[in-house]
């Protein structure tokens, strides 16, 4: 028997392996260690910490912008790197975003890439104030597609029982520092619900109150060859670093061409 990672859930971990070394069976534990434990990354977080492994997935230009002054953002990347970018949806269990993004884009949040429209993961709005409009196009395929809306407790009855009438599975979860959803209590539940992978797509506000709660795990950066300037969106808003020493900070993993832009993918150091 090859192995290549042992089981980290404490339930499970190394009896496996035990009952069949004591069965005579000749078992070898490490080949390709490496390789499994970032394949298994979002369930072992899951095991170590109680949340899933969070994904920020950027699209801006060379100087971080994802959208002009007037919130034009389609299409600042190419077709290539949209459809990477849909790959990326098939390969998790959530897609997250935040209330200001569902409100601008009204968004499909699936993936349509041919042959994958079934690997569309749990659409998550995270709608503190329960903004999201019910004829928004989530809401309107929630019955098809599951979609899930983190609100905070006591939010409006009537209106939360709306968006169930709608098929939105509404969540409620604690409220934050910044009178927000608590971004880590929200990652708690996720995890509660069998979830290990969580693929953020925006906006600038939810991308910083990750940031600076520290939750975002790994980066996966499309940049465009374009510059839109100082008054166009930022990729994140403030959150508040005064020091160097307080900026969260990452590994670059790889680097490639995808069509006319460039993809990065970073890890969390």
């Amino acid at each position: 028997m090859v192995v290549a990672v042992e089981d980290s859930d404490p339930r499970v971990s190394g009896r496996g392996l035990a009952l069949l070394r004591q069965a005579g069976i000749d078992v070898t534990v490490g080949v390709g260690a490496d390789e499994a434990s970032e394949l298994n990354a979002g369930f072992f977080l899951k095991v170590r910490e109680g949340r899933p492994l969070v994904t920020l997935k950027l699209a801006s230009s060379l100087d971080g912008r994802i959208a002009t002054h007037s919130g034009e953002s389609k299409w600042i990347t190419g077709e290539q790197a949209r459809h990477a970018a849909h790959l990326l949806r098939a390969e998790h269990d959530v897609i997250m975003v935040g209330s200001g993004t569902a409100l601008a884009d009204d968004p499909e949040l699936t993936c349509r890439l041919p042959g994958l429209e079934d690997r569309s993961p749990v659409r998550v709005v995270v709608d503190g104030r329960l903004r999201l409009p019910l004829t928004s196009q989530l809401v309107a395929s929630a019955n098809e597609i599951p979609t899930w809306l983190l609100t905070l407790e006591d939010g409006d009855a009537a209106r939360v029982e709306a968006f169930q009438e709608c098929g939105v599975d509404v969540v409620e979860v604690p409220e934050g520092p910044d009178h927000t959803v608590d971004l880590g209590a929200a990652l708690m539940v996720l995890a509660e619900s069998g979830v290990t992978r969580v693929l953020v797509e925006g906006g600038a506000h939810l991308a910083a109150g990750l940031l600076r709660a520290g939750l975002v795990d790994r980066l996966v950066w499309f940049r465009s060859a374009r510059l839109i300037g100082g008054d166009g969106l930022p990729a994140a808003v403030a959150f508040g670093v005064d020091h160097l020493a307080q900026t969260p900070r990452f590994e670059r993993l790889d680097v490639r061409p995808i069509g006319e832009d460039v993809m990065e993918i970073y890890k969390k150091i």
